[in-house]
C-alpha cells in the first residue's frame, strides 16, 4: 500500500512513527516544504521523503499521487491540507485524509465528506478534548477509550495501598467485585503483562478494565477506587483544546475556569464561552493558582504550549490537592518518565490523531472487509492494540465457541457486544452474526477477525 504523509511536522512525524512501526509494507513517502524536516524523518525512518510544496500538481506528481492508496494532509494550515487532498483525489489519489482545525470549517465537515469526496477530517485538539472529557467525567480512571460508540469503554486503573484488589488473583475477582468486568491487560514494574486467572494483583499495578460504564462504576466502588463526580475544574491555557473541552465540560453542568495570559484570546474565549469563567493571568504563577481556588478544585488540567510548564503545573496541582491532573504533553519521549510522576493522566494530541489515521490504514489495507478494525486505541505506550471488529458471515470461526478458536499467541478477546447485550466471553461463548468483539493483543499484523487464528 502507497502513502503519502504531507507535512512533517509533529503529527506527521509521529504518524511515519506508526506506519514504520508496523508489520505491513507500507510504502510511505513524506511531502514537506522544509529540506531539513523531511531530511530528519528519511533518516530516522524507512521512508522517501520529497521537498516541496505539497498542495502543488509537480511536487504530487513527484510524490507518486497518480498509484497512491492514500494521501494524508497534515500540514499546519487547514486550507492547504484541503486543497491538497482535492487536487491528488483529482490526479488519481484513491483516499484521503485532511487535518483540519478551524471550528468554522469543521462545521462543513459532511459537505466536505460527501460533497468533496474527503474519505476522513480529523481534528487534534477536538480528539484531544474528547479524550480528556472522558478522563473527567470518569474520575477514578487514568483514561477511558470507548468501543460499540460508546456501550463499552476500557478504563485504566492504578491499584493504590487502599484497593481491595491487591494479592488477589484474577480468577478470585468474583470474590471481591460481582460487576460484570475484565481485567485484561496489566503494566508492572515496566513489564507487561496480558494476564490469565493466575496472575496476582500488586500495589501500583496499572490495569485496563474492560466493561460497560455502569459495571465499570461498580467496580471501582467495590476495590475502594471510586472517586466523586468531577464538579469545578481549573484549566492552565486557552488554546483549541481548552476551547472544545470547556464547551463539553459545561454542557455537563461543570464549573469550568479557563486561566489565560493572552488579554486577545481571553476576549474571544469570554465571547465564545459566557459560561465560563476567563482569568487574564499566568497560570504558571502560584499565587495566581492560589488565589484562583486550586486548594478546591476537583480536577486541574494544563493545555499551556510548553510541555514541561504542563507537567511542572500539574506536579504542583498534586500536591495542593487537586482530585485530579490532566497534562498535555506532546514529546514522546517523556511518556516512560511520566508513568513514574504524580501525574494522573497524560494526553497526547500528535498520538490520538496518529492512531485514528492508522486505524483507517489497516481497514483500507483489508480491502475495506466488513470485518476490518472498526475502532483502535494504543494501551500502555502504544505497546497494546485494543480493537473492536464485527463478525461476518466470511469469519472463518462464526458460530463456534470461544474455546475451540485456535488463537495466536498473545491475543485475547476481552469482550462481545451483541443485540440483546455485552458479554465477558467465557470458553464456552459462542461467536455470532453481527457480534462487535473487542481483542486486546500485542501483535501488529490484525486489520480483521480471520487474523487472529492460527493457521
Amino acid at each position: 500500500m502507497k502513502i503519502i504523509v504531507l507535512g512533517a511536522g509533529k503529527v506527521g512525524k509521529a504518524l511515519t512513527q506508526y506506519l514504520s512501526n508496523e508489520e505491513y509494507d507500507y510504502d510511505v513517502v513524506v511531502v514537506d516544504l522544509h529540506a531539513e524536516k523531511v531530511e530528519a524523518i528519511v533518516n530516522q525512518f524507512d521512508v522517501l521523503g520529497v521537498v516541496g510544496d505539497g498542495a502543488t500538481y509537480d511536487i504530487l506528481l513527484e510524490a507518486g499521487v497518480n498509484k497512491t492508496d492514500i494521501i494524508i494532509a497534515v500540514t499546519q494550515s487547514d486550507e492547504l491540507n484541503i486543497l491538497a487532498c482535492l487536487m491528488a483525489k483529482k490526479m488519481g489519489a484513491q483516499n484521503s485524509i485532511a487535518r483540519v482545525r478551524n471550528p468554522e470549517y469543521l462545521k462543513q465537515r459532511s459537505f466536505m465528506r460527501d460533497q468533496l469526496g474527503l474519505s476522513m477530517i480529523i481534528n487534534p485538539e477536538l480528539e484531544a478534548a474528547n479524550e480528556i472529557r472522558r478522563i473527567l467525567l470518569f474520575p477514578s480512571a487514568f483514561k477511558v477509550d470507548t468501543f460499540v460508540s460508546g456501550k463499552i469503554e476500557l478504563a485504566e486503573f492504578r491499584l493504590k495501598e487502599n484497593a481491595r484488589l491487591i494479592g488477589v488473583s484474577l480468577n478470585r475477582l468474583d470474590k471481591v467485585s460481582k460487576a460484570n468486568v475484565l481485567i485484561c491487560a496489566i503494566r508492572r514494574k515496566g513489564e507487561l503483562l496480558i494476564p490469565d486467572g493466575n496472575v496476582v494483583l500488586e500495589q501500583g499495578d496499572r490495569i485496563h478494565v474492560m466493561g460497560q460504564h455502569r459495571d465499570l462504576v461498580r467496580f471501582c466502588q467495590d476495590i475502594n477506587l471510586f472517586e466523586q463526580k468531577t464538579k469545578r475544574i481549573i484549566i492552565v491555557g486557552g488554546g483549541r483544546i481548552a476551547y472544545y473541552l470547556a464547551h463539553q465540560l459545561i454542557e455537563h453542568g461543570i464549573q469550568v475556569k479557563i486561566i489565560e495570559n493572552n488579554p486577545k484570546r481571553c476576549v474571544e474565549l469570554s465571547i465564545m464561552l459566557p459560561k465560563a469563567t476567563i482569568i487574564e493571568s499566568d497560570g504558571s504563577d502560584e499565587e495566581v493558582l492560589i488565589e484562583e481556588g486550586i486548594e478546591s478544585v476537583d480536577a486541574f488540567v494544563a493545555l499551556t504550549g510548553l510541555d514541561e510548564e504542563n507537567i511542572v503545573i500539574s506536579l504542583y496541582a498534586k500536591q495542593m490537592k487537586a482530585k485530579k491532573t490532566v497534562a498535555k504533553v506532546t514529546r514522546t519521549n517523556f511518556m516512560n518518565v511520566l508513568d513514574q510522576l504524580d501525574i494522573d493522566s497524560v494526553v497526547s494530541p500528535k498520538n490520538i490523531i496518529a492512531t485514528h489515521i492508522l486505524r483507517y490504514v489497516r481497514a483500507k489495507n483489508n480491502k475495506d472487509d466488513d470485518s476490518s478494525v472498526k475502532t483502535l486505541h494504543h494501551l500502555f505506550n502504544d505497546d497494546v492494540d485494543a480493537m473492536e471488529f464485527v463478525v461476518t458471515p466470511q469469519t472463518c470461526f462464526l458460530n463456534q465457541k470461544v474455546s475451540d478458536v485456535k488463537l495466536k499467541n498473545n491475543i485475547l478477546i476481552a469482550a462481545i457486544s451483541r443485540e440483546r447485550g455485552f458479554v465477558i466471553p467465557k470458553g464456552d461463548t459462542e461467536i455470532r452474526l453481527k457480534d462487535h468483539i473487542v481483542v486486546i493483543t500485542t501483535d501488529r499484523k490484525i486489520s480483521s477477525l480471520n487474523d487472529l487464528v492460527r493457521r
